[in-house]
């Protein structure tokens, strides 16, 4: 299967942002359930635990993830149903997430932006964050879940192009 990338890279005063989004024929609160929800996120990314609140961490498991590991996530901002801010650090480093919906005519685009300390490694994680959103797609239609292996390493030579621009 060859799938297309869709993600962009912008660059900020402060570094840049990998931006990746998706368009839902649903209501901003109904697509802010499936990202916030424990047992809607366990479908598509992974269950979380914890009391979710704006200077809070919760624990989130990496359900699609070689081990399943569980990490923390620090909540930055939660203004429903409309942006939902968090940031992590791990063995790859920092990583700071942000998700904003916005509803239009009965249908909501979700935008991840993915605050980069770098761009090195978006070769990796644009592709990620493609099969992430697609999850959701997924996850959300009760269609098959895609696989990893259409989204890496097909989709490297796009993002590490857009880091060459």
């Amino acid at each position: 299967m060859t799938l297309t990338p869709t993600g962009r890279l912008l660059r900020t005063a402060t570094g840049s942002d990998l931006v990746v989004s998706r368009r839902f024929r649903a209501s901003a609160e109904d697509v802010w359930a499936s990202v916030t929800e424990s047992d809607r996120t366990a479908r598509w990314f992974g269950p979380w635990e914890g009391e979710a609140a704006p200077g809070r961490v919760i624990k989130v498991q990496m359900a699609y993830e070689e081990q399943a590991p569980w990490c923390e996530m620090r909540i930055d901002a939660c203004e429903p149903p409309r942006r939902l801010a968090l940031s992590t650090t791990d063995e790859f480093g920092a990583w700071r997430l942000e998700l904003s919906l916005a509803e239009t005519d009965g249908s909501t685009e979700l935008r991840l932006v993915h605050h980069l300390t770098g761009e090195d490694g978006v070769g990796e994680v644009g592709p990620g964050w493609e099969y992430y959103l697609d999850m959701l797609v997924a996850a959300r239609e009760d269609s098959p879940l895609p696989d990893f292996a259409d989204y890496y390493p097909s989709m490297k030579d796009y993002f590490e192009a857009l880091a060459m621009a």
